[in-house]
C-alpha cells in the first residue's frame, strides 16, 4: 500500500487549467485571423486583430497569476502562440503592406523580425527564473507587433489606402528586430496595483487618458507604443546610473589618511 501511494505522488498531474489557456487560444485565433486578413489584402483588419491578440496575451498571464494557475504547459503554449500572433502574423502583414516593393531587403526585414522575435521568446523562457520580473530584457515581442499594427492604423487614419512604400517603415522593422534581441531594459508593468488607492488628481489624469484614446485611438495607440519603444534606452541608462551610485554609496568615502606633500 505504501508503494502504491508513493507512485501516486510521483505521477504527474493530468489536465490543464482552462481559463488562462482559453485566453491564450483566443490570442492564437486573432493571430491566425491577422495572417488570413493580410493575405486577402485587409491590412486594417489584420492590424486590429494583432492588437486584440496583444490584449488577450496580457490577460492570460494576469489571470494565471491572480488565480494561481501558472503552469509549465501554459508558459510553453503561450510562447508558441506568441510566435504566431506576434512574430509570423505581423511579419506577413508588414511584408505584404509595405516591404514587398523593396525586394530582397523587404522580405529579409520581415524574416529578421520573425527570427528575432522567436529568439526573444526562447531567451525569455530560459531566463524567466533568473532575471527579475520588474524589467524585460529586450523589447517584448507583443510590443514590437503592436507597434507595427499601430503604424498601419495611423497610416489609414491619415488617409492612406491599400499598400505603401516608405523607407522609414523598412528602417523601423530593422530597429524593432534589434531591440528585441538586445539587452535594453523595458519596464514590465507586472507589479502594477490596479486596485491600489490613488490620489484624486491621478484618477482624473487616467480618465482623461482613456478619453483621448477613445477620441483618437489610432493616433493615441501609435504615440503610446512609440514612447514605450523609446523608453528602453533611457530606462537602461537610468538603471546603470542607479547601480553606479549605489555601488559608490556601499563603497563609502576613502578612509586612507591624508598625507601632506613634502
Amino acid at each position: 500500500m505504501k508503494r502504491k501511494n508513493h507512485s501516486n505522488k510521483m505521477r504527474p498531474r493530468r489536465g490543464i487549467y482552462v481559463l488562462p489557456n482559453l485566453l491564450t487560444s483566443a490570442n492564437l485565433f486573432c493571430g491566425f485571423y491577422a495572417i488570413v486578413a493580410a493575405i486577402q489584402g485587409h491590412f486594417l483588419k489584420g492590424a486590429v486583430a494583432i492588437m486584440i491578440a496583444a490584449i488577450f496575451d496580457g490577460l492570460d498571464g494576469k489571470i494565471a497569476r491572480v488565480t494561481r494557475t501558472v503552469s509549465r504547459f501554459g508558459l510553453e503554449y503561450d510562447s508558441l502562440c506568441d510566435a504566431v500572433s506576434f512574430g509570423v502574423a505581423p511579419g506577413i502583414l508588414i511584408y505584404l503592406w509595405a516591404l514587398q516593393p523593396f525586394g530582397r531587403l523587404g522580405w529579409l526585414a520581415a524574416l529578421i523580425f520573425v527570427a528575432c522575435g522567436t529568439l526573444r521568446l526562447a531567451r525569455f523562457n530560459t531566463q524567466v527564473h533568473v532575471i527579475g520580473s520588474d524589467y524585460f530584457n529586450g523589447l517584448p515581442i507583443p510590443a514590437a507587433a503592436f507597434m507595427i499594427a499601430a503604424t498601419v492604423l495611423l497610416y489609414y487614419r491619415l488617409g492612406g489606402t491599400g499598400t505603401t512604400k516608405h523607407i522609414t517603415i523598412l528602417i523601423m522593422i530593422y530597429v524593432l528586430s534589434f531591440l528585441m534581441v538586445s539587452t535594453i531594459k523595458y519596464y514590465s508593468f507586472k507589479h502594477m496595483e490596479l486596485f491600489k488607492k490613488m490620489r484624486f488628481n491621478m484618477l482624473v489624469i487616467i480618465v482623461m487618458f482613456f478619453i483621448i484614446i477613445a477620441a483618437e485611438p489610432s493616433i493615441a495607440c501609435f504615440l503610446i507604443m512609440l514612447c514605450y519603444v523609446l523608453s528602453g534606452p533611457f530606462t537602461t541608462l537610468w538603471l546603470r546610473k542607479k547601480r553606479r551610485s549605489e555601488a559608490a554609496a556601499d563603497k563609502g568615502p576613502d578612509d586612507t589618511p591624508y598625507e601632506k606633500p613634502v
